[in-house]
């Protein structure tokens, strides 16, 4: 995988791949929705449409007349129609694009990782197509990526019932048709731990997946020796691949902050080395999850690791490098992070039993 983290456009990008460019770079650095929805409402609407056709709406003043076409988006593309880059794009490349850590820490790590195995589509609360996050993905020089909407106890999120899940499996076939072989869409779950440490998905539905990531979502300050119990018979579960977000802070961010849950972290990372669950280092900025201490607590006891953007959007997929960052900071070694490993190594060891 390339060291690189940013999405390459051309000099003179089309107007829908610069549109999906100031799209990408807004969301990257966690911009306002409202705003990201706009750029990529326009490379909806002028992506059915002929070169020619968009060229003669640029000329005529008509691209506003387009569903989904305003103001300023029509400055875009009809900068990139005439073929010139457009202000906005050069403006947010100056200010958005350069490397998401001091120094470039991480961007070493950071190239060895060859997917991400927790990201979100507009099927649960993501704000892209499933097709956008692969395409994206694969941009970015993943081989591969693992889509784990939400598991259906998670109404809030618009949780995936095993009917929804069952067609979703179908959609991906179809983009992985679609792609081609050198990139692969994988078929996962983010999986609510509910209060007994089971998981919120039917068994038949969980075996048909790729990849399993295990979180908890609900009662988050239950008292600590319950939460033990739920989390480690939750690791015991012989479909829980990866323990998501395991305290369930977050340190900043539009959602305010959040203690992390009480829960005994030796308990629970024995029974993931034990069972060769991995923990996963969270790389959303406002997650920071494991902390620190309990990072170092995970990699002194024996365990494996995932280093996930957790992505809601496309750009968010670029949040790896933090993640990154933190592992090279405590020392782990690439080949305890699971997806530094091939895809075929990868699924065999999610494989149940």
């Amino acid at each position: 995988m390339s060291g690189v983290s940013e999405v390459p456009v051309g000099p003179v990008p089309t107007p829908v791949a610069a549109l999906r460019r100031i799209a990408f770079l807004l969301e990257r650095a966690r911009e306002d929705t409202y705003k990201v929805k706009a750029y990529r409402g326009a490379a909806a609407a002028v992506l059915p449409l002929g070169d020619d056709e968009v060229v003669r709406r640029a000329a005529e003043g008509t691209l506003t007349d387009l569903p989904g076409v305003g103001a300023s988006t029509a400055k875009v593309i009809a900068a990139a129609a005439r073929g010139e880059v457009p202000d906005r794009l050069a403006r947010v490349e100056e200010e958005l694009a350069g490397p998401l850590t001091a120094d470039r820490a991480g961007e070493e790590l950071r190239a060895a990782l060859r997917g991400d195995l927790h990201s979100h589509s507009d099927w649960s609360d993501g704000g892209s197509p499933l097709e956008e996050m692969a395409m994206t993905a694969l941009e970015l020089g993943h081989e591969y990526l693992v889509l784990t909407d939400h598991s259906p106890r998670l109404k809030v999120a618009r949780g995936l019932s095993a009917e929804r899940l069952a067609k979703q499996l179908d959609v991906i076939d179809a983009v992985n048709e679609h792609l081609g072989g050198g990139f692969t869409l994988l078929k996962g779950i983010e999986v609510d731990i509910l209060d007994d440490g089971r998981l919120d998905q039917t068994t038949a539905m969980l075996d048909r997946l790729d990849l399993r990531v295990a979180s908890v979502h609900s009662k988050l300050r239950m008292d600590g020796a319950a939460m033990t119990r739920r989390m480690v018979a939750a690791v015991h579960q012989p479909h829980t691949n990866v323990l998501g977000h395991c305290t369930g802070r977050l340190v900043t961010g539009g959602r305010g902050t959040r203690p992390p849950s009480d829960f005994d972290a030796r308990a629970v990372f024995e029974a993931c080395a034990e069972q060769g669950v991995a923990v996963e280092i969270n790389s959303r900025p406002e997650r920071r999850d494991p902390p620190t201490a309990l990072l170092e607590l995970a990699r002194d006891l024996g365990c494996l690791f995932s280093i996930d953007s957790d992505a809601h959007a496309p750009g968010q997929l670029d949040f790896l490098v933090l993640g990154c960052e933190r592992a090279e900071a405590a020392g782990i070694e690439p080949d305890r992070i699971v997806n530094t490993w091939p895809r075929d190594r990868l699924i065999a060891w999610a494989r149940p039993g």
